[in-house]
């Protein structure tokens, strides 16, 4: 199953929403795999979702708080700085044995940061959101959202947090990601 795979009918919110529950389970699954290898696989999901579901909040979400939220620029400068952070985590751990102390270390503070960051999108941008638009608008920016992240790098690009960032690299960083996946990507055993 693909890390991105939502099956609700929900507005963008919803989607997003969903898919942080959807984070929050494959860190549990994660920190609780019986194996090494079963760990690499639910880790490559996990680092998929991360990678897709923030560069779509930087293409598609962040703009658009930045734009209908009174005070919608200070809320997402504070939502890239901890992106920006969890970025640099995720490429970090990604460097450690996966079997090792380092690595449940590592993993247990980019949840720590992770989950925070999700609760303040949760509260400050997400419920903003919905009170500024339409619920047809929300319906019609699930499926900008879903094409921002079938296009999106898989993997932490620390640095790249905003649309313009994403929108330049973007392309040339998703071939890139893609390619690797395709090469090392661990099979289910």
């Amino acid at each position: 199953m693909e890390a991105t795979t939502i099956n609700t009918t929900g507005d963008a919110v919803t989607f997003l929403i969903e898919q942080h529950a959807q984070i929050r389970s494959l860190f549990d699954e994660v920190e609780h795999a019986p194996t090494a290898d079963e760990r690499e696989v639910k880790f490559y999901e996990l680092r998929r979702l991360l990678a897709v579901h923030e560069t779509a909040e930087e293409e598609i979400i962040h703009p658009l708080v930045r734009r209908e939220v009174d005070d919608g620029a200070h809320i997402v400068d504070a939502r890239l700085e901890e992106e920006n952070k969890a970025k640099h985590q995720l490429a970090d751990i990604e460097a450690v044995d996966i079997d090792s102390i380092e690595f449940d270390v590592k993993l247990a503070k980019l949840r720590e940061a992770v989950l925070a960051h999700a609760e303040h999108e949760e509260r400050e941008e997400f419920n903003r959101l919905r009170a500024e638009l339409e619920p047809n608008e929300l319906e019609r920016l699930r499926s900008a959202v879903k094409f921002a992240e079938a296009t999106a790098p898989t993997r932490p690009h620390p640095g790249v947090e905003s649309a313009t960032g994403n929108i330049l690299a973007g392309p040339f960083a998703s071939m890139l990601d893609r390619a690797k996946d395709a090469i090392s990507k661990p099979r289910n055993k």
